[in-house]
């Protein structure tokens, strides 16, 4: 939340928060990432830049992840970490050379799988049969605030909601659907992230329920949603599993990127 100071106030490691996210636009620009569009738009998670007005650096900061764009800078790294993001994605080589210094052996440089931005590419007909094809006794049902609730409880699959202040935040700017068997949640589809013109998909399921087709199913129901709403459902991929399921549900694999993950 924005101070009540004229003055923007600096973050402990010597970064600060913008009051105004969208003037670290430029910095990003042509960077395809919802989590860095709700940066931008103040809906959700934070930026933090080198000064308030003009900024020649910037850190798109919401939950698990940290973009990191413009002239590479050790405040802004540190920022990071005192606020312990756990995904680090540099812009360029300049900000993974430094981000690797920081971090030093605490990080295992790695790679994550953007998949391409393609706004028709997808068969509502396909989606729907993907909706279609879940196992007997499954059944998807939209996450609404007492499903909000039950999924922030669960050590697996908190994520689907957990970057939402409340129930009711999330029910009025997020978007998600829960696979239920039993009465229990054992796999879901959800928005990571939201902002105006879509969200970043969060896809999890319960270990004792994997390779049952639920991620594919309850996938496609989102996918479907956002497309009734208007709303572009985007995709980062994690690992060839990850890439491996969009694919199957109408994505096309992009370029693969470096990030730091930090235990």
């Amino acid at each position: 939340m924005s101070s009540l100071s004229s003055k923007p106030q600096p973050d402990s490691a010597g970064a600060v928060r913008l009051r105004c996210p969208g003037r670290a636009a430029a910095l990003f620009a042509g960077w395809q990432e919802s989590i860095v569009f709700a940066c931008l738009e103040g809906r959700m998670g934070a930026v933090y830049a080198d000064r308030e007005a003009d900024p020649a650096a910037a850190a798109a900061l919401l939950g698990d992840f940290c973009f990191f764009a413009g002239l590479p800078s050790e405040e802004l790294a540190r920022t990071a970490l005192a606020r312990r993001a756990k995904i680090l994605a540099p812009r360029d080589r300049e900000w993974e050379t430094l981000l690797g210094r920081v971090c030093g052996p605490r990080a295992v440089r790695a790679e994550r799988y953007a998949i391409r931005r393609e706004p028709d590419v997808f068969d509502r007909e396909r989606l729907r049969r993907a909706v279609l094809s879940l196992p007997a006794g499954y059944a998807v049902l939209p996450i609404g605030e007492d499903l909000f609730g039950r999924c922030l409880s669960l050590p697996w699959g908190r994520d689907l909601v957990s970057q939402y202040r409340d129930a009711a935040d999330y029910v009025r700017n997020g978007l998600g659907f829960a696979v239920l068997y039993e009465g229990q949640i054992v796999a879901g589809a959800s928005s990571y992230a939201s902002w105006s013109g879509g969200i970043e998909i969060e896809i999890d399921t319960h270990a004792d329920f994997r390779r049952r087709g639920l991620a594919y199913a309850c996938g496609a129901a989102l996918i479907l949603a956002c497309l009734d709403r208007g709303l572009y459902p985007s995709w980062d991929a994690a690992n060839l599993p990850s890439v491996a399921l969009a694919e199957k549900l109408g994505y096309h694999r992009g370029e693969p990127y470096p990030v730091f993950l930090l235990g």
